[in-house]
């Protein structure tokens, strides 16, 4: 039996049903009859409540209940979230404020809910919104990504949330205090929306006993756990699915306090309970990405080589811990040790403010674009400081292919790679020989023209385990149960045609059940790349019990000894008969026989070891100097991604993500004023990408297989946008560097980039 797909680039079968409007997503599944909900929420960033008015609103037509803080205790709900932390740098615990799921006593950012309106219509719960009666005492917002202000939380002292550090302080300083040469930089990585295509929503229903909860997430069973514990419900009385999922970028993987509210009005009226975020809404109450400053350095010695590491980051988490937001932080930041450079010291530390702005979790592309940005931006800085070829200078400092399996600065365990050779793919791949003369034409056009890398290195796994379940259904056809969650990545397409490739079953008879906490007992849910990666090795562990079960009967009938007969990834065979029954031929006859025990298959499987994928992003812009506006006019990536199971989804994540990328970098920017108000609160005022702003995107691999699962597979949902913001970075910043702006920060409009030209040329006068 291979041990990987025969990457072959089937299309997405689940793409008829998408483009033809035929999708089943929370708001076309949705109960009929099921009653409307409408949140109010805060007008203001910081204020006391002194009288929240909720008579008028439950007395209005169409009106069956209004959940405040009050009215949820008093049900018996636990309103306060749950959220992680870690350690501070003294070894005390970060700061653990509690966030209610509506405000009680105080609210702290422009759109937390205080209220929720049920009624029959959604423009009844909307006018009884009207009627509710909010006085409050304002307080001064603190939106400066500083420590000090207003404080938000008496738990947060100076509104700070956390002061980690990782790696050996005092050897990096010795390290930098003999260095050869030292370059800082100071990384700006701007606050951007998530803007999923489908806004988080929900539904629930409540039959006396059992309560369901359908929500496009990321998972059903961190909802069950935290549903559960909320409502005082036992595990086995929730149940909790996800039906297709309109992109979720890791905002949606998190708890809101929207869905526990929604499943206690449905159990508190014994009605269906609807509730769809619209756009503005999700604007401000989603979870937001990025929105931090760091400060990096570089130590060299003499030869150019990196000597040590240091960076020191202050990040925003919001006006409250999320669940996962202090342990994404620190994760996220201790992968700027993790590039594709021999640090042979490195330290960093990671503050997180507490600010009068939603929550931010560091998603949309997940955490590593973070990561990477802050470490290639600074490479690039320090060769244009030392005056050398920032290609030359990424090339001395590789990890080299001798060096595996390499253990990192952070104590993580690189099993393979080799990064010279995918950087000169890369140069063929972007004609990097030929851009002299690409910007001498630009330059005959009085435009300027730069060149920009990106040599990113991900660490890919999550949770490390994952469970698959095979069952062999009675008209003729097969499910595989998985325990991730397609949010429109193709994982209908991917894991038929893993499971067909293993065993010879037609791809078009295999369906792929997922996101029914009823049908599946655990899972992983998708995040961090993980779900190829991890999935297909419980499904190979899955076939291969299957086919242990399968070889003694199938022995039997075509008596033979049970030694001699062996499956070949499509039928049985044996040099002792010239019989070859398919595995669905062996099938019916185990139903012919009453062996209904051959008829389900399961196992859970754990990786003992992460995956780094690992690419070169080279991008091309064009500036013009008079209107400041930047055009992408090349891009090209050359991936190792290990093996693949289909390489066209592969490309189309890897294209994804490089427009998500260029957003930031060129469009994008969550913007507050000080008193807290969102100003980029709809499309017409936040910049996502357009077709135009995208050239055709160039796409190549180079695998070398991950030893660290049994398909050489390598993780590459996030790749795309790992890579693309710092490359368009760096083209930018090459560009502009002849003209006397050495800091140049995202998103890179026109009007900000031609005030960096006209203030570079005021101080040259």
């Amino acid at each position: 039996m291979e041990k990987f797909g025969k990457s072959q680039p089937v299309k997405r079968v689940e793409d008829v049903r998408f483009l033809t409007g035929h999708g089943r997503y929370v708001d076309d599944i949705t109960p009929e009859g099921a009653l409307f909900a409408y949140v109010f929420r805060s007008p203001v960033a910081h204020a006391d409540i002194l009288l929240l008015g909720l008579e008028a609103a439950r007395g209005s037509e169409g009106v069956h209940l209004v959940l405040d803080a009050a009215a949820l205790e008093d049900a018996g709900v636990d309103i306060s979230m749950a959220a992680m932390t870690v350690k501070n740098r003294d070894g005390s615990d970060g700061a653990a404020p509690m966030r209610p799921i509506m405000a009680k006593d105080r609210v702290r950012f422009v759109g937390e809910p205080i209220a929720m309106v049920i009624a029959d219509t959604l423009d009844q719960a909307r006018d009884a919104a009207e009627l509710i009666e909010f006085d409050y005492k304002e307080r001064p917002a603190h939106v400066a990504l500083s420590v000090g202000g207003e404080e938000l939380h008496s738990e947060a002292p100076n509104n700070l949330a956390f002061d980690w550090a990782k790696g050996d302080e005092e050897a990096c300083d010795a390290t930098f205090a003999s260095a050869a040469h030292h370059v800082r930089f100071n990384v700006v990585d701007n606050r951007i929306i998530v803007s999923s295509m489908e806004p988080r929503g929900c539904f629930a229903e409540w039959d006396g006993k059992r309560l369901h909860l359908a929500v496009n997430g990321q998972g059903v069973w961190g909802q069950k756990k935290n549903l559960a514990s909320a409502l005082a419900l036992e595990p086995e009385a929730v149940r909790v699915t996800n039906p297709d999922v309109g992109g979720a970028f890791g905002m949606k993987a998190m708890n809101y306090p929207e869905y526990a509210v929604v499943a206690q009005a449905a159990r508190a009226t014994g009605r269906p309970v609807r509730w769809m975020s619209d756009r503005s809404e999700a604007f401000q109450s989603d979870n937001s990405g990025r929105d931090l400053v760091s400060l990096c350095e570089l130590a060299f010695d003499e030869t150019h080589r990196i000597t040590a590491y240091r960076v020191t980051t202050t990040c925003n988490l919001g006006a409250y811990n999320s669940q996962f937001a202090q342990p994404i932080q620190t994760e996220l930041f201790s992968k700027v040790l993790m590039g594709t450079y021999d640090v042979q010291t490195a330290f960093m530390s990671v503050k997180g403010i507490y600010t009068n702005t939603t929550q931010v979790d560091a998603y949309r592309g997940a955490g590593r674009p973070e990561a990477i940005y802050a470490l290639e931006r600074t490479m690039d800085h320090a060769a244009r400081v030392l005056g050398v070829d920032p290609w030359a200078l990424r090339r001395k400092n590789f990890i080299k292919p001798e060096q595996f399996p390499y253990v990192s600065a952070t104590g993580e365990t690189y099993d393979v790679g080799d990064f010279h050779h995918v950087l000169g793919r890369s140069d063929q791949e972007a004609d990097v020989g030929g851009f002299a003369k690409r910007k001498a034409e630009s330059e005959s056009r009085g435009m300027l023209r730069g060149i920009g890398l990106c040599y990113y290195i991900e660490s890919i796994l999550g949770d490390p385990s994952e469970g698959a379940k095979v069952s062999f259904n009675d008209d003729g056809t097969v499910s595989i149960f998985v325990g991730t969650q397609s949010n429109g990545q193709g994982h209908e397409t991917v894991y038929a045609q893993f499971l067909s490739d293993q065993t010879g079953i037609p791809a078009k008879m295999i369906h792929v059940i997922q996101g029914d906490s009823d049908l599946i007992e655990n899972g992983g849910g998708t995040g961090g790349s993980r779900s190829v990666t991890v999935q297909t090795n419980a499904t190979l562990l899955t076939v291969e019990k299957m086919i242990a079960a399968f070889t003694p009967f199938v022995a039997e009938k075509l008596a033979v000894e049970e030694d001699t007969l062996g499956f070949d990834d499509t039928v049985f065979r044996t040099e002792a008969s010239n019989q070859t029954p398919s595995l669905l031929d062996a099938v019916e006859w185990a139903r012919a026989a009453g062996r209904d025990d051959l008829l389900v298959h399961e196992s859970r499987a754990t990786l003992p070891a992460r995956s780094y994928p690992n690419g070169s992003h080279v991008a091309e812009v064009e500036i013009d100097p008079d209107t400041g506006g930047v055009r992408l006019e090349r891009y090209s990536v050359v991936d190792d991604f290990g093996n693949l199971i289909n390489p066209m989804l592969a490309e189309g994540q890897v294209h994804g993500g490089v427009a998500q990328g260029v957003g930031q970098a060129l469009t994008e920017q969550v913007i507050y004023d000080q008193q807290g108000q969102l100003l980029s609160a709809s499309f017409m005022d936040y910049a996502m990408p357009r077709a135009d702003d995208l050239p055709m995107i160039g796409f190549a691999t180079e695998a070398v297989p991950s030893t660290a699962n049994a398909m050489g597979m390598k993780g590459c949902g996030e790749a795309g946008t790992v890579g693309a913001i710092a490359a368009v970075a760096n083209a930018v910043q090459d560009a502009l560097w002849a003209k006397g702006v050495h800091q140049a920060d995202m998103p890179f409009t026109p009007h900000r980039v031609w005030k960096m030209l006209n203030e570079s040329n005021d101080a040259d006068t």
